[in-house]
């Protein structure tokens, strides 16, 4: 296995990468690496090493769909080719690897075009954490010549807040910043809530950065709209069978570096957002009810459930 998906892995599992698409496009380049870079000499071994790097990826990060979902079709697509040589194999990787992202930025515009139009001038935005897709969306509005602001969340223990407040302010938007328990005092200012996510399952439900599932009840009660921009392909297939998605817990050192002894803390990094709270799920399809996540998967994506 090239050692450039020990690297990644590494990277994403110490938060250097950040964000459910970056994470998808880091572990896409580094199966083409792994491609460019093996020392396989038969389509058997070729498939070992593409299969190991699968298992290093998917462990690096609990809660990632989006990148498990690319690295299982583009490994799809190369045991449902005929091809035997090596590097005819490897082509595969590199020709199925451009299309995902093809298709990955195509969906990125497809969603920024679509959730832009539901931000109306004067709005005040209210969001959580930091999604390329969220900013992405908000761009659009600005280039639509949307007059808008936005409140957005520090969002302890890493502080991804900052990212996103840096980001808007590039783009010329009005950004205020707050610390996450002000979020109530702030929320009855705003018009919509918008907020990123990294899995949506089977039932509709969504998870997303830590907090978001409060960000959510505390729209329910100022009666604002909450929308999760996302996706489809963050959908977890593993939950139309039962499984749970599972909650990474993080070092207590990001929130207490040199701790008292004895104490407990706790650091889970996502929560879970039920479909009740949710206004709409922002995606590639439209504005879609989140219960009917799973009804358009089977349309659009019936790969994922094999």
């Amino acid at each position: 296995m090239a050692q450039t998906v020990r690297v990644v892995a590494d990277k994403i599992r110490k938060l250097e990468v950040q964000g459910a698409r970056n994470v998808a496009i880091a572990a896409i380049k580094a199966l083409e690496a792994l491609a460019g870079e093996t020392t396989a000499k038969t389509r058997k071994e070729f498939m070992t090493e593409l299969k190991e790097a699968r298992v290093t990826l998917f462990a690096s990060r609990a809660t990632e769909p989006l990148m498990r979902n690319a690295v299982r079709w583009i490994i799809s697509q190369v045991e449902n080719s005929s091809k035997e040589k090596v590097d005819a194999l490897a082509e595969v990787v590199s020709l199925s690897s451009s299309q995902f992202l093809k298709n990955l930025e195509a969906s990125k515009e497809c969603i920024a075009e679509i959730g832009a139009k539901r931000i109306r001038d004067n709005a005040v935005v209210f969001t959580h954490c930091h999604s390329s897709t969220v900013t992405h969306l908000l761009r659009k509005a600005k280039e639509d010549g949307k007059a808008f602001e936005v409140v957005c969340t520090e969002t302890r223990p890493v502080f991804q807040g900052r990212i996103t407040a840096k980001e808007l302010l590039a783009l010329g938007v009005k950004t205020t910043f707050i610390v996450d328990s002000a979020a109530r005092s702030f929320m009855r200012q705003a018009d919509l809530v918008i907020v990123g996510a990294d899995a949506i399952t089977s039932e509709g439900n969504v998870i997303n950065k830590i907090g978001t599932g409060t960000i959510a009840l505390l729209a329910h009660e100022a009666r604002k709209p909450f929308y999760v921009v996302s996706e489809l392909l963050k959908f977890d297939p593993d939950t139309v069978c039962g499984d749970y998605e599972e909650i990474e817990e993080r070092s207590p050192d990001e929130v207490w570096k040199g701790a008292p002894e004895k104490l407990v803390i706790r650091n889970p990094a996502f929560d879970v957002t039920r479909r009740d709270f949710i206004h709409g799920v922002i995606c590639e399809e439209g504005v879609i009810p989140p219960h009917s996540v799973k009804e358009v998967m089977h349309r659009q994506f019936p790969w994922i459930f094999k």
